[in-house]
């Protein structure tokens, strides 16, 4: 069983960044693909990155290519999403994820078809 934790979000401007973190408990973490969501209110719940189990594979979605990276410490058991040059759009609850596979399935990432999640984050951007 794994059980995950956000942190980080927070009210910013526009232009502003922002660190995520996903603290993870579960020996087995390390070995699953984990990555992260979002949900604007009033819209549905999206993909927003993904990576693989040693940090080797990495997707983004097309709207944050470019302004967010994720990447791993599976030595702490913690994801991190970098937020840079956010805008009022951005503004979601964030969500950690994470499946039981080594490289993320991404058909099932796209649907929001994963097997662990974290009770969010909110990230403001104000414009």
């Amino acid at each position: 069983q794994v059980q995950l934790v956000e942190s980080g979000g927070a009210l910013v401007q526009a232009g502003d960044s922002l660190r995520l973190s996903c603290a993870a408990s579960g020996r087995t973490f390390s070995t699953y693909a984990m990555g992260w969501f979002r949900q604007a209110p009033g819209k549905e719940r999206e993909f927003v990155a993904a990576i693989s189990w040693r940090g080797g594979t990495k997707k983004y979605a097309d709207s944050v290519k470019g302004r967010f990276t994720m990447s791993r410490d599976n030595a702490k058991n913690t994801g991190t999403l970098q937020l840079d040059s956010l805008q009022p759009e951005d503004t979601a609850v964030y969500y950690c994820a994470a499946e039981q596979t080594p490289v993320p399935t991404l058909s099932s990432w796209y649907l929001g078809r994963v097997d662990y999640w974290g009770q969010g984050t909110q990230v403001t951007v104000s414009s």
